[in-house]
């Protein structure tokens, strides 16, 4: 029993020690439901993108138009996004929803749908 009021004096004294900084410092959580919309919205308006809803799940999305968009393109390699066939342009926009007839690479296309 001597033993425990000897410790219990140490042990006040210690939790006194300690600075308001570190009493106040919670972990983070990380955020949740509207929360994470809101933080998604500010890192795509903070990179010039647009917030919104898209696809066929209809879910928040970031839409972005590349540096190289409407630029004339021969191949997927040439564009951020998809070169577009019938424009032979680089797309104005990513993600680009539906079906899009596509360059592959020079004199290849295909049709590529994103939803």
């Amino acid at each position: 029993m001597k033993r425990l009021f000897v410790f219990v004096p140490i042990l006040f004294a210690l939790m006194a020690c300690q600075t308001d900084t570190e009493k106040d410092e919670t972990p983070k959580l990380a955020p949740v439901g509207s929360e994470v919309i809101e933080h998604e919205r500010q890192q795509c308006q903070a990179k010039g993108g647009t917030f919104g809803r898209g696809g066929l799940a209809n879910t928040n999305i970031c839409f972005t138009t590349p540096k190289d968009a409407n630029k004339f393109c021969n191949g997927l390699d040439d564009c951020e996004g998809l070169c577009l066939a019938r424009s032979r342009s680089c797309a104005p926009l990513v993600p680009l929803f539906g079906c899009h007839e596509v360059i592959v690479q020079p004199g290849q296309t295909a049709t590529i749908c994103v939803d």
